[in-house]
């Protein structure tokens, strides 16, 4: 039963540059899959054409992803939870810690622009964990770069083999459709297509007359050319060198014509891993292992405006998930159980009586949980790999309104949790000061507590290069922290050195040779202090 379960289920993230069309093609699979009727359609009273997937205001206005989506839906028997990830640098940490949470990425390149900064970011991460990558270039109705030239760069630039699958007939406005390499066929385009139902062309033969009476000569002649050329460079698919990261499959398509999809869709299932064993301190975890475990990778304060909710999201690895089951909170060493734990259709939500090893599952919170905590059946594990880094901007948050000052300190409280931002407070004078990877986390923190916590406040920026959690000779610590400014705790108390400048970072090495200056550090909570 259970290693049925966890062999119908797959678990990916979509990532990509900012505007590649990556929430579009999103929709677009839940579209395939049932799982929404239109395209571009909020479930709510009032219905706004915008993504499914962008479900906070403020996302709306601005047109980008600031929160990772969790969205799950069944297509051909196969169980499909796919985390729609920030594009927006500015939250790619977000990104890094969902990533964590899957078994596979689909990466979206926009044909226009090829592959850009933030998508190398991406992959570099993807690599460090050996996450299997399909490849969707989109756009492919607009006037972009040569495929070939695509190819190249993607290999290039992402340092990874790849081998196309469907091949354009042109782009732009003489966009004729996808052949498909390994069915033999033809998908002919036509703009905005509402059916999920394509028309294919079967064709075994590309020196047949049906290739040419449907593209016309001179296309079918260039699309045998390039064929030719591409069964002659580049090596056939290997499933297991792609579930190994070795080499990425490409798709070409149109996501915001539906067009193309299909067939990433139904090769994704056929290729992709089954939800994939996890790594704790203590011991590897595997799937199929009859108690339950799992870890809280992201959480995320007032998905429903409406309701004071605070949702935590829990990646299943082991086991069955049973609701209104007590289980074992490793950091806080007590027991927890769910009455109502949820399954997502991004601001929709379902409860849940069991869910598997690939599932994440929304856990309602009062506070008990943190990213990176771990849930089991009484095993003491902790799920590693769930890092947090130094931010690059640092601000004061400064309240303007004293009569609001606990509502302040809740919502700040609350949305740090998130680990979009991070919190450090400098004593004497629990000075708050948030630490984030960009700008517009700033403008989202303002925003949401302005609006969901009725609280007022403003950010002064402070000269801070690096956050530094120390770690090391503990006298030595204390002796550096008794002479030094600008020394703060986090969340979990740790201690943290505001270093101002690289300079100053530089002599405090120097001098403290006993000490580690750590600039990255895990999601792993210290054991709760009886």
């Amino acid at each position: 039963m259970l290693e049925k379960e966890i062999s119908k289920r797959r678990t990916f993230a979509i990532i990509s540059h900012p505007d590649a069309g990556k929430t579009t093609l999103t929709e677009k699979l839940l579209l395939f899959g049932g799982a929404i009727q239109t395209a571009g359609a909020v479930k709510s009273n009032k219905i706004k054409k915008t993504a499914t997937s962008d479900f906070m205001e403020i996302e709306r206005q601005r047109g980008i992803s600031v929160a990772t989506s969790v969205m799950s839906f069944e297509y051909l028997n196969t169980l499909i939870n796919i985390l729609d990830t920030p594009g927006h640098k500015d939250f790619a940490e977000d990104t890094f810690r969902t990533l964590t949470a899957v078994d596979s990425v689909i990466l979206v390149i926009d044909c226009v622009k090829g592959v850009e900064s933030q998508t190398e970011k991406l992959m570099e991460v993807c690599r460090m964990r050996d996450t299997p990558v399909i490849v969707f270039v989109n756009k492919m109705d607009r006037d972009g770069k040569d495929p070939f030239d695509l190819l190249d760069e993607l290999e290039e630039k992402l340092n990874i083999d790849v081998r196309p699958l469907t091949w354009p007939i042109n782009m732009g406005s003489d966009f004729k459709g996808v052949y498909n390499l390994v069915k033999k066929d033809l998908n002919l385009f036509a703009a905005n297509k509402t059916s999920i139902q394509d028309e294919y062309v079967a064709i075994e033969d590309l020196e047949s007359d049906a290739l040419a009476r449907n593209v016309g000569e001179s296309d079918a002649k260039q699309l045998r050319d390039n064929v030719e050329l591409i069964e002659g460079v580049y090596e056939t698919l290997d499933e297991e060198a792609y579930r190994k990261a070795q080499i990425a499959p490409v798709f070409f398509g149109s996501a915001l014509n539906n067009f193309g999809i299909q067939e990433l869709l139904e090769t994704f299932i056929q290729i992709a891993p089954k939800p994939q064993f996890r790594v704790t301190e203590e011991r590897k975890v595997l799937p199929e292992e009859k108690k339950l475990s799992g870890f809280i990778f992201k959480i995320h304060a007032n998905l429903d405006p409406n309701h004071r909710d605070r949702i935590a999201f829990f990646r299943i690895c082991s086991g069955i998930f049973e609701r209104n089951k007590f289980y074992y909170h490793t950091r806080l060493g007590k027991k927890l159980r769910f009455a109502n734990p949820y399954t997502f259709l991004a601001q929709d939500k379902k409860v849940v009586e069991q869910s598997y090893p690939g599932d994440v599952v929304g856990l309602y919170d009062t506070g008990s949980f943190k990213i990176g905590d771990s849930l089991t059946e009484g095993e003491e594990l902790n799920f590693i790999g769930i890092p947090s880094f130094s931010p690059e901007i640092f601000q004061e948050l400064v309240n303007l309104d004293p009569m609001k000052s606990k509502q302040l300190e809740k919502g700040i409280e609350q949305l740090t949790d998130e680990g979009v931002a991070q919190l450090f407070r400098i004593e004497p004078g629990n000075r708050k000061i948030i630490g984030t990877v960009g700008e517009l986390q700033f403008e989202v923190i303002q925003y949401r507590l302005t609006n969901e916590y009725g609280a007022s406040c403003r950010f002064e920026r402070k000269a801070f290069h690096k956050a530094c959690w120390l770690t090391g000779d503990e006298s030595k610590i204390k002796e550096f922290v008794k002479f030094k400014n600008n020394i703060a705790r986090d969340k979990d108390g740790t201690l943290v050195f505001l270093a101002e400048t690289p300079f100053t970072l530089q002599m405090a090495i120097q001098n403290n040779p006993e000490i580690i200056y750590n600039t990255t550090k895990e999601f792993r909570p210290n054991k709760q202090q009886a």
